[in-house]
């Protein structure tokens, strides 16, 4: 089970969207598994934050969050039963007339796009049968898979199919821009996935009735694919923000220029001023990653590259080393 994000990040549930966002870069850059790179554990808990801001970063699934609609990985939460006399409408009080308060045995699909509903099973079937068969794909639907092309089988009930989960590796750039990848059930079928724009890594898509069928002729179960995106030697995922270290020359950073840094887009002009010191950053709005809540930014980050030694540059540093006045490490 998912931990509560405001746990995972660090803030208090009356935060606000700044002081989310401050704390988690601030404890990003603490997990991040390029920091931690003998903890096996590190990528899991960079995983785990990503997932968890970009719950609260999106303001309606956060207040979804709040009053208990969906838990802390962004599925609907079961909260009673709805049609059968539990204080809400009963039979025959559905959408469109519907028997049995028809909603509840919708399904979901959870994902960057936040929580879609699907219509009902197709066949039908007794409105009890519906009702144990999403009870407990709902209490199963946590489970990860246990690495690529693993498929862990969920529970059969009564006599139906079983879930199943596999890991799909996708390349940065398609999770980031959308795509559609193939992906090779366990029956041999291949399926069509679409994976839409922003979808980070950890993100589960789910195959209605792509699952394992039943022996006794029940409807089979799902197949629920987990996204893992495979890392970027440029961009950085920081929820729906991306990061990029830009390397830029000597010259470039004291004479100042027109530079050209990449975005999801294509490439963006970007101008440095004159006496760019390396590790100031630039902030591109909008040219981070897509979500329901609007793109994200692109944070720029100038590393300087030296150019090859030569005796006219220890010739130019000497000449600075006797003219520097301060030190660049005073107040540490």
């Amino acid at each position: 089970m998912a931990r509560d994000p405001y746990d995972v990040i660090g803030v208090a549930r009356a935060a606000s969207a700044d002081e989310i966002k401050r704390a988690f870069r601030k404890k990003a850059k603490q997990l991040h598994p390029d920091a931690n790179s003998g903890d096996p554990k590190a990528q899991d808990r960079f995983s785990e934050l990503n997932n968890a801001y970009e719950l609260l970063s999106d303001a309606d699934k956060r207040k979804a969050f709040d009053r208990g609609e969906i838990d802390a990985e962004g599925k609907p939460r079961f909260t009673g039963f709805e049609g059968f006399g539990g204080g809400r409408p009963g039979p025959g009080a559905g959408p469109q007339g519907t028997p049995f308060g028809e909603t509840i045995f919708e399904s979901f699909s959870f994902g960057p796009d936040g929580v879609r509903r699907s219509s009902n099973r197709p066949g039908g079937g007794p409105p009890g049968d519906d009702f144990f068969d999403i009870f407990s794909r709902m209490a199963s639907g946590g489970a990860g898979a246990r690495g690529p092309d693993a498929f862990e089988p969920g529970p059969s009930p009564r006599g139906a199919g079983t879930d199943i989960t596999l890991t799909v590796k996708v390349p940065f750039l398609d999770a980031a821009r959308g795509s559609t990848q193939r992906v090779v059930l366990p029956t041999g079928e291949s399926v069509d996935v679409r994976i839409p724009p922003g979808t980070r890594d950890g993100h589960r898509l789910r195959l209605r009735g792509k699952g394992r069928p039943s022996s006794l002729g029940r409807l089979p179960g799902d197949a629920y694919v987990v996204i893992a995106v495979e890392p970027h030697p440029a961009f950085r995922a920081e929820g729906k923000d991306l990061r990029l270290d830009l390397p830029v020359a000597l010259d470039e950073a004291i004479l100042g220029a027109k530079v050209r840094a990449p975005t999801l887009d294509g490439e963006v002009e970007l101008t440095l001023p004159a006496i760019t010191s390396s590790g100031k950053t630039f902030r591109l709005r909008g040219k981070g990653l897509p979500s329901d809540s609007g793109a994200g930014d692109l944070y720029v980050t100038v590393r300087i590259v030296l150019p090859e030694a030569s005796a006219d540059l220890e010739g130019f540093a000497r000449v600075l080393k006797d003219r520097r006045k301060t030190d660049p490490r005073e107040g540490l």
